[in-house]
């Protein structure tokens, strides 16, 4: 290939769009009109000889070449900017910009409205899209495919390309109906086990913090129902016979709260800890940097 035939900003429309999926983002990303960004497309495609991004139900998906190619490009695109001394700066009072931020139910419910507030203030021209997941492996997946710019969700485990840094903890109380009878028997180890108990269980699984803190006692609980959203949990425990686990923030801040009497659990179990998530390939870019230390700030106040 002859590298004097090559624009150098294809290679920025390139990396912009395996960055956004979508033609219309990526333009926006780097300052240019929609119909550019699809004429960059093309020309890419005439060079590679390949198709490079199809469409598919989320948007445009890359192909086994095109994932080849990002990493490489990427690098380039920095080693160039780096040689030149123009690595971009961002300024947020001035920028232009969507940044994009996927969040469990607690974190959602704790940190959007600080979140927006703070934004609105330090970055009046960047706007902000949340969506939510219950999975951490759908947290991975948005983050892989690049349809966020970060998340926040429990532990993502070991996997070396997701990067993360703990934001805040929750401790865990007991909830019933506020007109359940004796409920002074669930702070008792055994009338706690002898309940009939709700899990939220993002994953499926039928074991979670509070098994895992009964099994170092040898003891275990009957799980009659689990489900995968968490702020479902209150209302289903206001109007049935079920006990639950929960973050204290989540059932603090439950429309359902007045419904529902809030116990110490009667078995010591971990708090959970919620983390902020990136891809390790946005990791030095400098408005990914700023957007997460906005987070972190937000986060700091709860």
């Amino acid at each position: 290939m002859d590298l004097h035939t090559i624009d150098l900003n294809l290679l920025t429309a390139f990396d912009a769009l395996m960055s956004e999926r979508h033609v219309t983002r990526a333009a926006h990303r780097i300052g240019i009109s929609q119909p550019a960004m699809s004429a960059a497309l093309a020309r890419l495609r005439r060079l590679t000889g390949d198709e490079l991004l199809v469409r598919s139900t989320r948007g445009l998906a890359p192909t086994p070449y095109a994932i080849d190619l990002e990493t490489p490009v990427r690098a380039a695109l920095g080693q160039i900017a780096n040689a030149l001394g123009v690595l971009r700066e961002f300024d947020p009072a001035t920028s232009r910009q969507t940044v994009r931020l996927a969040m469990a139910d607690l974190p959602a419910q704790m940190l959007a409205r600080p979140l927006i507030a703070d934004m609105l203030r330090d970055a009046p021209g960047v706007d902000l899209r949340l969506r939510s997941f219950h999975d951490r492996r759908d947290a991975i997946v948005l983050l892989d495919d690049g349809r966020v710019d970060a998340a926040i969700g429990v532990s993502p485990g070991q996997e070396a390309r997701i990067l993360h840094q703990p934001l805040f903890e929750q401790a865990f109380v007991g909830i019933a109906a506020a007109d359940a009878d004796s409920v002074d028997r669930f702070t008792d180890l055994d009338g706690f086990c002898s309940a009939g108990h709700l899990l939220v269980s993002p994953e499926g699984d039928d074991f979670g913090a509070v098994d895992a803190a009964l099994e170092t006692l040898g003891r275990s609980r009957r799980i009659v129902a689990s489900v995968a959203a968490m702020h479902l949990a209150p209302e289903i425990v206001a109007s049935t016979d079920l006990v639950a686990a929960l973050p204290a923030n989540m059932v603090a801040g439950s429309p359902f709260r007045e419904r529902l009497t809030v116990f110490k659990l009667p078995v010591l179990v971990d708090p959970v800890t919620f983390h902020l998530l990136w891809h390790r390939r946005s990791h030095d870019h400098p408005a990914q940097r700023w957007f997460r230390n906005a987070i972190v700030a937000a986060a700091s106040l709860i």
